[in-house]
């Protein structure tokens, strides 16, 4: 079976991921036609999300390549205890245990890494304070609850301006987003 051509591929944890960064493509004027983005997402109960996720991306950024097809490729993965650079590291290592080349400055990938998790972002676009190290920020109700908190993040990435403190795992993404998805 072919496979159709899109122009996006997520490639996320969950459900909460996914409704989050389809929201903020979407409010930031990124993707308008759904059926050129494809979601590549772990399911609940097969093993580890994150390990799941990792080897989707070494696949996603091989086929890629090989393929030639012009598409941006974006990662959701959780920091967990590794945080963005630590996680970033264990990306760059899949790919060389696998023989593919590290992602490069050339390669339209954007990777968001919420660390623990992405309740850590929505407590923040909640006007709290929060606390990298702590991991267990409420979950929403819905997956879609998180309008408001998305809308307000886009407007806080396209002026490059995060209200302080935020979390360096947010700032991280935000400058993913206008150095790689922009």
């Amino acid at each position: 079976m072919a496979r159709r051509r899109v122009q996006y591929i997520l490639v996320c944890e969950d459900q909460q991921q996914e409704t989050f960064v389809r929201r903020f493509l979407k409010e930031t004027g990124l993707v308008d036609n759904w059926r050129k983005f494809r979601v590549e997402r772990s399911f609940a109960g097969r093993g580890s999300a994150e390990q799941s996720v990792r080897q989707k991306y070494v696949t996603e950024l091989e086929v890629g390549r090989r393929s030639h097809v012009d598409c941006t490729l974006i990662l959701v993965i959780d920091g967990d205890r590794y945080g963005v650079e630590g996680r970033l590291r264990q990306l760059d290592r899949a790919c060389k245990e696998k023989g593919v080349g590290v992602r490069s400055s050339e390669d339209k990938i954007a990777i968001f890494i919420p660390t623990w998790n992405i309740e850590t972002w929505l407590a923040y676009l909640d006007d709290e304070f929060v606390n990298e190290s702590k991991k267990n920020y409420p979950k929403l109700s819905k997956p879609s609850d998180c309008r408001e908190h998305v809308k307000n993040l886009a407007e806080m990435c396209n002026r490059a301006r995060l209200r302080e403190p935020a979390p360096d795992s947010l700032k991280a993404a935000c400058s993913e987003y206008n150095n790689r998805l922009r």
